[in-house]
C-alpha cells in the first residue's frame, strides 16, 4: 500500500537514525549552530519563520532546525534550550515557546537575543505527579476560543497514584490563566488537537478499560470510560458528577444507557485496521496545499508507524464520523506531526525503544502531496436510512449504481476493565439502493438500519469515471446520533 500512497504523497527523510541512543550531548554550545546531528526523539515541532522549526525531543532538549525544508537536507542545529523533564508538546505564544514537562507548562524565552533560551517560566503547574514511568502529560494545544488545553496520563503499576487529582484528566488554561479540569476517564490521551470549529479532540490509546483507539470531543463533565479515574471525580474543582455506579461487562450501548455521563468516541480507530496507538491529530488547514481533504483530521499512529485521515460532521448536534487509511510506511513511530509553512507535513519520529514498524530510531520526515489527486471517499456522511459518500474523482456510473460492489458490517466493544477489546454484536450490513448524483462525486447508500453506537465499516469497490480504483476503500463509521 505505501507504494501506492507514495504516488500522491511522497515521504522525504530529513534526519534519521538507525540506532538508539538516549544520551544528551554536552558539547553542544546554546545558540551556536552546528551541522552535527543530535539526539532528534522528536515530541513537539512548531513552523518558525524562514523555513525554521522549532522541535521537542523526548530527552529534554528544544532545538531550532534550519533546512529542513531543502531536498536534499543541509541541516543545521541550534540549542535553544536544555534539561527539561521529558517534554511532549510544543506550541509558539508571542515571543515564547510553551512546552508540557511531566510536572508544569514551561514557557522559554530568550530575552538577550543570542539564540537561546535564557529564562524558564512556570506558566502553569498543578497536578499530581509521583514519579510513576508512565505519567506523562501532553500538551499544550490551543482551540478556537483561545484556551490551551493538556492532557495527562494514568499511571501504571507500582507506585501509581491515580485516585489523586489529575491523573487521566484533560484541562484547560483560560486567556485569563485559569487552570480548569474539564472531563476525565482517560488512559493515556497522547493525542490533542482542534477542528476547523476550534473544538478540542483528544484521541486515547487501547488497553485497560479502552476496546480501541477512540477520538473524544473534549467537554465539560464529560467521562470517557477508564474507571481508573473515578476517585478524582469528587475532588475539589471536578465538573464529573456520576449518577450510578460504573458499569462493567456489557456492549458499549448498554453502558451508554446505564450512564450518561459516559460518553462514546466522535469515532472509533478499529484496531490494526487504522492504527494501533495514535500520537498526534492535526487539523488540515492548508486550503489546499497538501490536497483534497481542507478542514480534515490526520492522526498519527506510534506502532505501526502509519496515518489515518478523519472525517467529522455534527448530527443532531453530536459528533461522530468516519475513518480512512491515509500513508503507511513512514521509518519510524510517529510521535508528532505539523504543517510547515509550504504546506508539506512534518513527521518527528521516536520510537523509544518500543515495538514499531520501521527502520529507524528517530528522526524527522517530511510529508509532500505531488499535486496528484487520488481516488478517495472524501466524506462519509449518514443519512436517516443510510451514508453518502463524496469522493474525490466522479464515479463510474455503472459500477457505482451496483450494491454487490458495497459490503461490510456493524458491530461495537466490550465496557470492561479488561485490556482492549474484541469486535461483538456483529451484524452484516444490507445495502438496499445506490444512487449517483449528476456530478458524479456522490452515492447515495440506502441501507436497512443503522444501529446508534455501532461502527458501521463499509467497503466499497467502485472506480472513477477514468477506471481508477478507490486508494483506501475502506470507511469506518461510527454513529453516535441517526439523522432525523
Amino acid at each position: 500500500m505505501a507504494a501506492a500512497e507514495s504516488k500522491f504523497y511522497r515521504l522525504v527523510d530529513v534526519s534519521l537514525a538507525r540506532s538508539n541512543s538516549n544520551s544528551r550531548d554536552t558539547t553542544w554550545k546554546p545558540g551556536v549552530a552546528m551541522s552535527k546531528a543530535p539526539v532528534l526523539e522528536i515530541s513537539g515541532i512548531v513552523p518558525m519563520e524562514g523555513k525554521r522549526l522549532a522541535v521537542t525531543t523526548r530527552i529534554g532538549d528544544v532545538w531550532m532546525i534550519d533546512g529542513a525544508y531543502d531536498e536534499p537536507a543541509e541541516l543545521q542545529y541550534t540549542r535553544f534550550a536544555t534539561g527539561l523533564h521529558e517534554p511532549l508538546g510544543l506550541l509558539r505564544q508571542g515571543d515564547a515557546l510553551l512546552t508540557m514537562q511531566r510536572s508544569e507548562l514551561t514557557q522559554l524565552r530568550d530575552t538577550d537575543g543570542d539564540g537561546a533560551a535564557d529564562e524558564y517560566l512556570a506558566a502553569m503547574k498543578g497536578w499530581n505527579v509521583s514519579g510513576n514511568y508512565h505519567e506523562y502529560a501532553f500538551g499544550p494545544k490551543r482551540d478556537g476560543q483561545g484556551n490551551l488545553w493538556l492532557a495527562l496520563n494514568v499511571g501504571m503499576g507500582a507506585g501509581s497514584n491515580n485516585d489523586k487529582p489529575w491523573r487521566g484528566w484533560a484541562m484547560r488554561i483560560t486567556p485569563e490563566g485559569m487552570l480548569e479540569p474539564m472531563c476525565g476517564g482517560l488512559r493515556s490521551p497522547c493525542a490533542l488537537g482542534a477542528n476547523a470549529a476550534g473544538d478540542m479532540f483528544v484521541s486515547d490509546q487501547q488497553g485497560t478499560w479502552v476496546a480501541t483507539t477512540p477520538i473524544h470531543h473534549l467537554r465539560k463533565g464529560a467521562f470517557y470510560g477508564n474507571a481508573e479515574t473515578v476517585k478524582t471525580f469528587s475532588a475539589p474543582g471536578s465538573p464529573i458528577k456520576l449518577s450510578g455506579p460504573v458499569p462493567e461487562g456489557m456492549p458499549y450501548p448498554k453502558a451508554l444507557e446505564l450512564l450518561p455521563e459516559l460518553k462514546n468516541p466522535a469515532v472509533w480507530l478499529p484496531y490494526l485496521k487504522t492504527g494501533q496507538s495514535s500520537t498526534d491529530i492535526l487539523l488540515d488547514d492548508t486550503a489546499g496545499k497538501f490536497g483534497p481533504f481542507a478542514g480534515q483530521l490526520f492522526v498519527s499512529d506510534f506502532t505501526t508507524a502509519s496515518m489515518t485521515r478523519v472525517y467529522l460532521e455534527k448530527v443532531n448536534g453530536v459528533y461522530q464520523g468516519a475513518c480512512f487509511g491515509f500513508r503507511e510506511g513512514f521509518a519510524s513511530a510517529l510521535l508528532r506531526i505539523a504543517f510547515g509553512t509550504d504546506g508539506s507535513m512534518f513527521a518527528g519520529l521516536s520510537n523509544r525503544g518500543w515495538s514499531s514498524r520501521g527502520t529507524a530510531a528517530y528522526g524527522l520526515q517530511r510529508l509532500v502531496w505531488t499535486g496528484k489527486t487520488p481516488m478517495e471517499i472524501k466524506e462519509m456522511k449518514a443519512k436517516p436510512d443510510g451514508f453518502e459518500l463524496v469522493f474525490t474523482k466522479p464515479v463510474d456510473r455503472k459500477t457505482a449504481v451496483d450494491v454487490t460492489r458495497y459490503s461490510g458490517s456493524s458491530y461495537t466493544y466490550n465496557y470492561w476493565g479488561k485490556y482492549g477489546s474484541p469486535e461483538i454484536d456483529t451484524l452484516p450490513l444490507k445495502i438496499m439502493g445506490a444512487t449517483v448524483s449528476d456530478d458524479g462525486l456522490s452515492v447515495r447508500l440506502k441501507l436497512d438500519a443503522l444501529r446508534r453506537y455501532y461502527v458501521h465499516e463499509l467497503n466499497v469497490s467502485v472506480s472513477s469515471a477514468e477506471g481508477e480504483q478507490v486508494l483506501h476503500p475502506v470507511g469506518y463509521y461510527t454513529v453516535n446520533e441517526i439523522p432525523k
